[in-house]
């Protein structure tokens, strides 16, 4: 041999610093990854990505928010987020009106086809999160979810 040491065998997720002492951000970046996965699959043959279920899913919430909006709702970069307005316009899932006082402005509302494909999605998608919560009393799933807001909104 050449004295070379061997590569060290990449534990499975789950083990190693892909477990329980692994770093918090890596976990996080891990499960949201694995989520991201899971919505895949599950949208694909409805021709949703998850970006697209959470602009459909925003627009519900907030009817007429403008794009700059929805990039900063669902973490997408504006560019990204016209193409998806672009490509779901060309679904019908949407429609864009004028504003009422700013012409120049176009308000996006969620069409009725977005609404029945919407909850389509949401029907696959809360399979998703019911598996999630498996296990969790009602206070520690409270528990995570004030954990997640508050590394969300730390400055």
């Amino acid at each position: 041999m050449d004295g070379a040491k061997p590569n060290p065998a990449i534990p499975p997720m789950g083990e190693g610093k892909r477990g329980e002492k692994g770093y918090l951000g890596y976990l996080l970046r891990q499960a949201a990854g694995a989520y991201r996965l899971q919505m895949e699959r599950a949208l694909v043959d409805l021709h949703v990505t998850p970006p697209q279920f959470s602009i459909l899913t925003m627009l519900k919430a907030y009817p007429g928010i403008s794009n700059a909006d929805l990039a900063r709702l669902t973490l997408l970069t504006p560019q990204t987020v016209s193409t998806i307005i672009k490509n779901l316009e060309r679904a019908e899932a949407i429609v864009r009106r004028p504003h009422h006082y700013h012409g120049r402005v176009q308000q996006i509302e969620i069409s009725e086809t977005g609404k029945a494909l919407l909850a389509r999605c949401r029907e696959r998608v809360q399979v998703i999160e019911k598996k999630l919560a498996e296990g969790l009393s009602q206070e520690e799933e409270s528990i995570i979810r004030k954990w997640l807001v508050r590394v969300a909104t730390v400055s």
